[in-house]
């Protein structure tokens, strides 16, 4: 999985007054946790833009300066209900030995024969929660939907790679091929048609 780098400063005040003046200056308050002991920081809120803004999954280096730095993901962000913005981050520390949970996007690949056929493609799942170690963890789950026909469905089942697991019931539908409105009056009338009786037939 791709990393991006957050570059912050740790905090040495943690109360409501350095907050606001830490927010007012730009900077987002953050909290590391996982490890021995919580690690307050900020950082930047430009730091974010491309973890926070983006459809993609990544895993996160987090540099505090004076040789301290922490591998993490993004485990929760609060944003203010009007202005979106940033008011803080949760991180999770990763740690090389031990798996961790996360969501990661759904990629389609192939050209479903449903679609071809005239069948709508619906994504159920944009994203799917996989665990493995950090390592293992992949940039995206890839959904083959080339053998799907009109009206059939791909299950989670069928997605994925051995090296990480996928956290979600066996019969979690991950995308579907709809039959479209136009397809379905063309089978009406099609049945219709082989149904009348041939035109000029002599009793």
């Amino acid at each position: 999985m791709k990393s991006i780098t957050i570059k912050g400063s740790e905090r040495e005040s943690v109360g409501k007054v350095s907050t606001k003046a830490l927010r007012n200056a730009g900077q987002v308050p953050c909290v590391l946790y996982g490890g021995n002991q919580a690690v307050h920081f900020s950082a930047d809120v430009t730091a974010f833009k491309n973890l926070v803004y983006t459809p993609n999954a990544h895993t996160v280096v987090i540099e505090l300066g004076k040789g301290k730095s922490f591998n993490a993901i993004l485990q929760d962000i609060q944003v203010h209900p009007v202005s979106d913005k940033i008011l803080h981050i949760d991180f999770f520390q990763l740690f090389d030995d031990k798996e961790i949970t996360m969501e990661v996007p759904v990629k389609i690949v192939g050209t479903s024969k449903g679609v071809l056929a005239g069948g709508v493609l619906r994504l159920n799942q944009r994203k799917l929660k996989v665990k493995a170690l950090p390592t293992n963890l992949p940039d995206f789950v890839e959904a083959d939907i080339t053998p799907l026909e009109m009206g059939n469905k791909l299950y989670v089942t069928k997605v994925g790679k051995p090296e990480y697991k996928i956290m979600h019931p066996d019969n979690t539908v991950v995308a579907q091929v709809r039959i479209s409105r136009a397809a379905m009056k063309a089978a009406q009338e099609a049945a219709k048609a082989a149904k009348a009786p041939a035109k000029g037939k002599k009793k």
